[in-house]
Order: structure tokens, then sequence, then C-alpha cells
């Protein structure tokens, strides 16, 4: 098995030695895409995960399974999907993933919580957003803001539309109508994404400084802090969750949001990881432990909602992450 945690430029090689080595392969977010050259904000050009899921026929063939997705954002978002579709409801309207937190960083006025090169990558290009009788379209970064509220106190927040895999995923597995992914940024954040924008900074093509070539966005991930060393300075939590609406299994309206929320200073204190980092790395590592015991099988390119959600979540609980459902 190659578990590959890598940033997600080096998937495709990654991706390849895994097959060619006839390993099983995990990672946590998919090739990258490429906005459409005339028409970036309404339709797709190359997708997330697209030169992956058109390797699928010949990893099913070999009897290797490629796990893609299977982090938090994607992965457990996506085994919220599955679950929601398998156990709450008969019929689903729209699977919007829901991000926020209120972390705060001491001493940084700018500072993500996660890779910075994919946090410019991921904010910066077209969101992706997937309709039954429309298929899939983008619009702008940041675009349709709206106002959810986090549970644990964490409380309202504006989310944006973001590019994300669970767009892309769960369509795949779970019949619905529509899917969003949306992340409470906050407005500072979103002007210092804009402005790199603006001023070519997070631009990833090289440019001659002082007889040396280098990447704007390069420069930018380097001056800022790295977010694996962070844990001491922040504070607060991060819930990520599944908000799903539709027709609850006694024919009643029903909107719920599945969602687990890490805190910095538990996990800080047990595992010595900040909270973002922890609640990622977990759901690989329960993830593994389905494949290794043969709970979940498989072969070819498939996401965390192409697999049965509970024995996941019951191995979440056992290992002391709880997860909830919040009806609304």
């Amino acid at each position: 098995m190659v578990v590959n945690a890598c940033d997600p430029r080096l998937n495709p090689s990654i991706f390849a030695a895994a097959f060619d080595a006839g390993c099983h392969y995990i990672d946590m977010a998919m090739t990258l895409s490429e906005p459409h050259p005339e028409r970036p904000y309404e339709e797709p050009g190359v997708m997330l995960g697209a030169a992956q899921f058109d390797a699928s026929a010949r990893w099913e063939e070999r009897g290797l399974l490629a796990l893609v997705g299977m982090g938090v954002e994607p992965g457990l978002s996506d085994v919220f999907a599955r679950y929601a579709a398998d156990h709450l409801f008969s019929e689903i309207d729209e699977v919007g993933v829901r991000d926020g937190s209120d972390l705060v960083i001491d001493g940084y006025d700018f500072a993500p919580t996660f890779s910075v090169w994919t946090t410019i990558e991921e904010c910066l290009n077209p969101p992706l957003v997937w309709e039954r009788d429309r298929g899939f379209f983008t619009t702008r970064p940041f675009s349709e803001p709206e106002t959810f509220v986090f549970p644990a106190g964490i409380g309202a927040i504006e989310c944006v539309n973001v590019e994300h895999e669970e767009v892309l995923l769960i369509p795949r597995a779970v019949t619905c109508r529509r899917v969003t992914f949306k992340y409470g940024l906050g407005d500072e954040f979103v002007e210092v994404l804009q402005t790199l924008a603006k001023t070519g900074l997070a631009s990833t093509k090289p440019v001659r400084v002082r007889g040396v070539e280098v990447s704007p966005r390069d420069v930018v991930a380097a001056v800022l802090p790295d977010p694996a060393r962070l844990g001491d300075r922040m504070h607060g939590r991060t819930c990520a969750g599944t908000w799903v609406t539709g027709t609850g299994v006694d024919g009643r309206p029903r909107e719920v949001y599945l969602y687990h929320v890490s805190d910095n200073a538990e996990t800080m204190a047990k595992h010595h990881a900040q909270a973002v980092v922890w609640q990622t790395a977990i759901n690989p590592v329960v993830a593994l432990e389905l494949l290794a015991s043969g709970v979940w099988q498989g072969a070819g390119v498939r996401g965390p909602e192409a697999f049965d959600a509970v024995p996941f979540l019951d191995r979440l609980r056992e290992r002391g992450e709880e997860w909830h459902v919040d009806e609304r």
C-alpha cells in the first residue's frame, strides 16, 4: 500500500509508481485541475482527479485499488454523504460540504492552517458545482456567499464557493440533485488571496529575479509560516461537515449537518499535532485499518463515498473521534 500524503503536484508520479509496482494506493487530495481556456467561470476544463479516474479501468484489471481523496475534506465529508444517503434520507436534494472554524494563530495576521500552496490553488481556481439537470459547471472564486451556523459554539460564518474534490466525487455514488463545497474563509483571508491574484504573486509561472528563476507562489509559501508547526500558537476549533437536505426516511422534509470538530488544545495535548493536521490525518489511518481487515474491498479508482460508511464511522469513534448529526 502506498500512502500519498504529499502535495497534490506530486500525485501523477506517485500514483503511476504505485501502479507500476503493483501496490494499492491512498491519497488525501486528487490531481490538480486546469481552468477552461475560454470560459473558466462557466465550464470546467480539466477537472480535479481526471487523470486518476481515466486510469480506473487499468487499475481494476490488475485488481488494484486507488482510494482517492481520503482525508477529511475530501474524505470524511464523503463518508458523511454516503451515511446520509443510506440511513437518513429517502431522497436527497442537496449535499453541501461546509467547513468553518474559530481558529486564531498568535503572532500572525495571515497564516493558512494547511498547505499554503494548495490553499492558494483551490481558493483562486474556478469553483466547481454539480447539478443533476445541468452537470458540472464553474463560478467565480468566492461566489454565492451564505451564512452557515457551525455547531460546538463556533457560530455563524460566511461561507463561499471553493474548488474541491467532493463536488466530483459524491455524485458518483450518492443520488442527489446538487453538490457544493463552501468554505468559511473570512473577509480578510479572501482579501489577501485576491491581492495575491491581482499582483501576480499567486502565479506558478517562474519569473526571473536577479538571474534566478522563481515561482511567485513558491516565494509566498516560503515566507509564510509552516502550517504543521503552528500548533503551539493556535487556539480554537475547526469543524468539517456535510449538510444534507431532502426527504427523510419517514417521508418528511429533513435537513441535517453531519460533522466532526477538532479542538486544537486537545489535539496538541493528545497527539502533538495541530487541529487541522490531526483532523486530516486520522481518516486515512481508519481507511487503512478497514482495507487491511477486508471490511472495505474494491478495485479501480474510487472515492470514500463508494464504501459502506458505518464501519468507518464506528472505527472513528473507537479511536475517540466523535462525530455528530445536527438536526436543523
